[in-house]
């Protein structure tokens, strides 16, 4: 696990240095660089196989091509193996050179072969061209940019900033769908000009023509078998401990994260580290250490916990959006960020429970309620109508019920984060920010590939390409990094998802709960309690808080800033916060929402240059 960092000109290459700075929290214990007249490489290294000898950028034996990577390729002995016999020559025992001697054998099938996380830079000196690739679900960042004749790349955006042909300008169109979703949705970034490279894709850059070329080498498809249920339960604890397994490749220590939720807990029953790491706040109900240490203590391992108070949560946020790049509304993000702190003390290398949910049906949103249910039993055309009637008028309690009732699951369900209706977003932005994008519009080619599927196929689905790799991943690799951490989620895994992929959806929400069939098969190797106990995500006690007048005056202060009169209605944002605050409404998302755009902001445009950011 690392960073990376380059860029592509005929100009000075002094700059990479600087750039190479301000990802050192990726990769601490090392730094290194190759430059020709054509490219600027520069690496950070977090040292986890071969400590001594697997320094980058490496080159192959004609030192033709030259490599850069970030993550962990779990079958690269199999494939190095393969290449071997082919006669190909090693100088490391990493797998950032079998990813390189694979491309010189295989060509863009070495995608094909790769099992893990990475994003990673390929540099063709004879034909002057760069190939890239990031991986199957997106755990791995990958970002670039042309600007002023400089083609330039990263592990992260904020060391693009570094350079002197950056322009550094805000991405207009990006604002009012991240009132929505949360987060960054669009392949260009919140800087405009930056783009993410989408996964599952590669690139190519071609010096001599400046052009980029992305395309798809993987899909996410969900295709239902019928299968028999205990035996698909079995095959699929086979599986996932088989990818537990895998993922165990490492030349220092690895722990893991603990919740008080199923996935964690079926990752740490079987692993069972040495150590196991929690948080929680100091708040009723929205502290699981208790659940996570009790476990610990029945597997006989140590747990290390912390809990963290609203000060310490605050006080935070700032450097948690430096290192995301982007707004990220999540408020998991802090108490990520405080875990990834802790953990770091004592090891590299974390295993998590990421993906689970996506990949079995665990969202709270897949299962419909049953009230629901039964009103969908009336003919569509009538729960339509009445929908049509229901929806101009004002808030009334079961017009949401109805609206829902009488929509598509395309017209209502977004993702996991839903903040801002579209008309509500507009509502609060200067006219220079309002568009007439709605989120449905972003999400419907998604929802177009998927026509034939039932609506959690659909739900899960569009959650594969936007709330997965655009939130929960995202947060994952930014967090742990910026404590110089590596983070491996087992459970998404491409090996595990071509099993998940194929359980029909009534395996999947069954029994009143989701995921029923991974809670089945955590159900040999976990207490009852665990494995049937109800998602609750990573809860924190903001909605307390924005009513607390310390921190009421903390979110009025930035709403008051002249700055944010330039993205938002400073009227109404007064008023909701006043509303809350007051307890007449719960506007808490929304209002962390807009807060964290605004501190996202003052960090990276007004801040910037304050080396005391971080």
């Amino acid at each position: 696990m690392c960073g990376f960092v380059g860029y592509i000109n005929k100009k000075d290459k002094k700059y990479i240095k600087q750039m190479n700075d301000a990802i050192s929290h990726r990769g601490p214990d090392d730094e290194s660089y190759y430059t020709d007249d054509d490219i600027a490489m520069g690496f950070r290294r977090l040292s986890i196989i071969d400590l001594a000898g697997g320094r980058q950028p490496i080159s192959n034996e004609d030192e033709s091509m030259v490599i850069t990577f970030n993550g962990e390729i779990y079958n690269f002995l199999d494939i190095k193996e393969d290449l071997l016999n082919k006669g190909h020559i090693f100088k490391t025992k990493t797998d950032t050179e079998v990813i390189l001697h694979g491309y010189e054998e295989y060509g863009l099938s070495i995608l094909d072969k790769l099992r893990g996380m990475f994003a990673f830079v390929i540099w063709d000196k004879k034909n002057k061209k760069l190939f890239g690739a990031r991986d199957h679900f997106g755990q791995k960042p990958f970002y670039y940019a042309l600007m002023n004749d400089t083609f330039m790349y990263g592990s992260e955006i904020k060391s693009l900033l570094h350079h002197p042909d950056f322009k550094k300008e805000i991405n207009q169109k990006a604002l009012k769908s991240y009132l929505s979703f949360q987060t960054s949705v669009f392949e260009e970034t919140f800087f405009k000009g930056v783009f993410r490279l989408k996964p599952g894709h590669y690139f190519t850059y071609d010096m001599e023509s400046e052009q980029i070329e992305t395309k798809a080498y993987y899909e996410i498809k969900f295709e239902a078998k019928k299968e028999n249920f205990d035996e698909m339960v079995k095959e699929i604890d086979r599986t996932i401990t088989s990818s537990i397994d895998t993922h165990l490749i490492s030349d220092v220590e690895i722990g893991a994260y603990l919740s008080g939720g199923i996935d964690s807990s079926y990752v740490v029953s079987y692993l069972k580290p040495d150590k196991t790491f929690s948080v929680g706040f100091d708040f009723k109900n929205f502290n699981e250490v208790p659940l996570a240490k009790d476990l610990s203590d029945m597997l006989k391992i140590e747990n290390k916990s912390e809990i963290i108070n609203s000060d310490d949560f605050f006080e935070n946020i700032d450097k948690v959006q430096y290192y995301s790049d982007e707004p990220n509304a999540n408020l998991s993000a802090v108490p990520l960020y405080f875990l990834s702190a802790l953990a770091s003390k004592d090891v590299k290398v974390v295993l998590s429970g990421e993906g689970a949910d996506e990949l079995f049906g665990g969202y709270l949103e897949y299962k419909e309620d049953d009230l629901l249910i039964k009103y969908r039993k009336l003919p569509y055309f009538l729960r339509r109508l009445i929908k049509n009637i229901v929806a101009p008028l004002p808030r009334f309690h079961g017009k949401n019920f109805l609206v829902k009732g009488g929509s598509k699951v395309e017209e209502y369900y977004i993702g996991n984060a839903f903040v801002f209706e579209s008309k509500e977003a507009n509502n609060i932005l200067t006219d220079k920010y309002k568009t007439n994008i709605t989120p449905q519009d972003i999400t419907k080619p998604y929802y177009d590939k998927v026509k034939d599927k039932d609506d959690v196929t659909k739900k899960q689905y569009l959650d594969m390409h936007f709330w997965l790799p655009n939130d929960i991943l995202l947060k994952a690799d930014k967090m742990s990094m910026a404590n110089s951490l590596e983070l491996r989620v087992p459970i998404l895994d491409k090996e595990v998802f071509a099993l998940a992929s194929t359980i029909p959806t009534e395996y999947k929400i069954s029994h009143d709960t989701t995921k029923y069939i991974l809670r089945k098969a955590a159900s040999s190797r976990i207490p009852e309690a665990w494995y049937k106990r109800r998602k609750k995500g990573f809860p924190v006690p903001i909605y307390e808080w924005f009513r607390e007048e310390k921190y009421y005056n903390i979110v009025k202060e930035i709403f008051n800033a002249d700055f944010t009169k330039e993205f938002f209605n400073v009227k109404s944002l007064n008023k909701m916060l006043d509303e809350h605050y007051h307890g007449k409404k719960n506007h808490c998302r929304k209002i962390w929402t807009v807060y964290v755009f605004l501190v996202w902001y003052k960090t990276f445009f007004i801040d910037f240059d304050n080396k005391s950011i971080v």
